[in-house]
């Protein structure tokens, strides 16, 4: 194995708070054991577009704090083909650049594993993002952050909500995964929440009804993830004017909101945690790794594992829900 002497960062696909931490703590973890470090700006577009700068320990100065990623980040369709992802690869070489550090959601560590297979790379990924859904980790950089921005939007509409007496739903993101949505509903007091891994968003809905959401309470507040298969907290509002039009019913769509913001001291620490913790997986000589937070414990999952989409919501808490919103 070669020896490595320069590490290149990147950050790829939906932003998420607490990026910067980990690039932060990546560069000066690499400094500091007397590597290179090179950032690479806009994911895997800025190795095909050579946008490759050099980083040291304080081109990450007063970073820690701030939302989104110095680093920017792009979708690149480019990189999907082959001849990207060549010219990608001589990029980085002339840059000396001997090894990544990723950080992304699902599609940019589907993006290293098919480029290190291609050219034999060692590549280790950081889970960045809001979603949560990630296997081999029980939370992500920036889920915490995102959680506490529901949290505080639904606070807010809950005042409207009981002043008049209205049905809210709440659109979060998590187009495939409802741990925002669920987590968030315990969080917030919400009546219920309709996640993409429950039964279908028709007999959701169906079940918040009939239970009769007004029993106890003169409000109430749905948090639903986007699912297209519900059609999102527009198509279920619509289902009840139609269906059930003795309710008044709102929607809110939260959006990129979720996205920005100074990430909370839990995502900080777990981005400095997990990106330290990359770069001790390359002197160890690891590759196509993600690594993660098990239990408290640093964890390092195989790319294909990974991304194998096992990680199950806790039907616990789906009950929890249920309980403490009669």
């Amino acid at each position: 194995m070669a020896t490595i002497k320069t590490i290149g960062i990147l950050t790829s696909g939906g932003d998420a708070p607490g990026m910067n931490a980990a690039i932060r703590a990546v560069t000066r973890a690499a400094r500091y054991n007397g590597w290179g470090v090179k950032g690479i700006m806009r994911g895997y577009k800025g190795l095909i577009t050579n946008e490759i700068e050099e980083f040291y320990s304080n081109s990450v100065s007063n970073i820690i704090q701030r939302g989104g990623t110095i680093l920017k980040t792009a979708r690149c369709k480019e990189f999907m083909t082959e001849e990207g992802r060549t010219l990608a690869y001589n990029n980085m070489r002339a840059a000396g650049i001997d090894a990544l550090v990723v950080i992304g959601g699902d599609g940019t560590i589907t993006g290293a594993k098919v480029f290190a297979e291609q050219f034999d790379i060692p590549i280790v990924a950081l889970p960045g993002t809001i979603d949560n859904d990630l296997s081999g980790t029980d939370t992500t950089i920036g889920y915490d952050t995102a959680l506490n921005t529901i949290v505080e939007a639904v606070d807010k509409l809950r005042d409207t909500a009981s002043s008049h007496e209205r049905l809210f739903f709440v659109e979060v993101m998590g187009r495939h995964a409802g741990y925002l949505a669920l987590n968030g509903a315990i969080a917030s007091g919400a009546e219920a929440a309709i996640i993409p891994e429950s039964a279908t968003g028709d007999d959701q809905l169906k079940t918040l009804i009939d239970n009769g959401f007004r029993k106890s309470k003169n409000s109430a507040i749905v948090l639903v993830a986007e699912d297209p298969a519900t059609g999102g907290a527009m198509g279920l509002a619509e289902r009840v004017k139609n269906e059930y039009p003795q309710y008044d019913a709102r929607v809110t769509i939260l959006g990129h909101i979720q996205r920005g913001g100074s990430p909370t001291a839990a995502d900080r620490i777990l981005a400095s945690r997990l990106g330290a913790a990359a770069v001790e997986a390359l002197k160890e000589g690891q590759r196509n790794v993600m690594v993660g937070l098990k239990n408290g414990e640093l964890v390092y999952t195989p790319f294909c594992q990974a991304l194998s989409k096992t990680k199950s919501i806790k039907q616990s808490n789906v009950e929890l829900v249920k309980m403490l919103s009669i």
